[in-house]
């Protein structure tokens, strides 16, 4: 008989030392998570249940003390009628913050955008329609150019921002010579521009054509978020640009869409606010910029970029408008509301940190 091969031999003695070794197989121990844990992990998976339990709350509150004169249809599609413009205006800054960027020129470009509208319509003669382009294409331009000095010249969107926000403003102001376009004029020459102050009645609620196009405009943009590949690389690339740009996303170019589509929001909140206002004003939405912010940030959706969801931003506007008129219609201090306001966005915040503690 032939010899074993040494090297068959120094494998089957080997294989002997694992006879004494244990057979078990390996298993690791799950921790039990406590019910805050669980809590935890539910507000991380839906960044916008907060802002949800914060507007029933708001909602069951002011209900409790008021009564049926706070839950009244008119007053609660009232609520709708002062938060629309604030709503458009923030899909257009939570775009912008998913990236994590941050747009403090919004309500500069949406005054600007109607302030062309208006003025293209009566100082120039163009048909309505048309003026109503040339403000949409001013936006786009506005939103362009910063997402080309975000993107291109890699300046940060806070400095780009602000200085356009001043660009914008002073631009604003020469353009118009501060003349305000009365509502008498609009209605008589160019109603078109006045189409989202256009409400619809069903029973007691009074919905304007600009409270629809918010919730229109929400619901397109939570679609295209969530079941979009442009969706998925807008948070993609408010998480991590760098993994992003290596998944082969052109995170450039996606600057810019982004940019340049929040100037385009910016313009229809402009048409909107002329039906909101019923004139064309260089001095109106002065704090829109803010406002936007502050819904974004109630909202649950991180400064940080790529989390968070834009039904948080209405719910966060919503929330805003409840506390305006819930203690408006109490008799407080109008102070109080900013006062309340502030500690939301604090605790807001402060929330967002806690629950980025289960990623990390």
């Amino acid at each position: 008989m032939q010899p074993a091969n040494p090297e068959t031999r120094t494998a089957q003695d080997f294989e002997k030392v694992l006879t004494q070794s244990s057979t078990q197989i390996a298993s690791f121990e799950r921790e039990e998570r406590s019910v805050l844990e669980h809590f935890q992990h539910f507000l991380h998976s839906s960044p916008a249940a907060v802002a949800l339990i914060v507007l029933v709350l708001s909602l069951a509150a002011f209900g409790t003390i008021l009564g049926g004169k706070f839950f009244s249809a008119f007053t609660l599609t009232l609520i709708l009628q002062q938060v629309a413009i604030v709503g458009i205006v923030g899909a257009a800054q939570t775009l912008v913050i998913l990236t994590a960027g941050i747009d403090l020129s919004v309500g500069a470009i949406m005054v600007l955008s109607s302030v062309v509208m208006g003025q293209f319509a009566f100082r120039y003669g163009l048909p309505p329609s048309l003026a109503v382009l040339c403000g949409f294409a001013v936006g786009a331009a506005c939103g362009f150019i910063n997402g080309v000095l975000v993107a291109r010249m890699k300046l940060p969107p806070f400095i780009v921002t602000l200085g356009m926000w001043q660009i914008v403003l002073a631009t604003n102001f020469l353009y118009s010579a501060n003349e305000t376009i009365r509502a008498q004029d609009i209605e008589a020459n160019a109603p078109i521009l006045k189409f989202f102050g256009e409400n619809v009645r069903m029973g007691g609620a009074v919905l304007t054509y600009g409270v629809i196009a918010m919730v229109l405009l929400v619901a397109l943009l939570w679609y295209v978020l969530n079941y979009t590949a442009w969706g998925r690389h807008v948070y993609a690339v408010g998480d991590d640009p760098e993994a992003a740009e290596l998944a082969g996303v052109n995170v450039k170019r996606m600057l810019i869409s982004v940019y340049t589509l929040s100037g385009l929001i910016c313009a229809l909140a402009g048409w909107a606010l002329i039906g909101r206002i019923g004139s064309v004003s260089p001095t109106a939405g002065q704090f829109a910029n803010i406002e936007s912010i502050t819904a974004v940030v109630i909202g649950g959706i991180s400064l940080f970029g790529g989390r968070g969801s834009i039904l948080g931003m209405l719910f966060g506007a919503l929330i805003v408008g409840v506390f305006q008129l819930g203690l408006r219609l109490i008799g407080t201090d109008p102070q109080w509301t900013y006062l309340l306001i502030g500690v939301l966005i604090i605790s807001a915040v402060a929330i967002d940190q806690w629950i980025r503690k289960v990623a990390g």
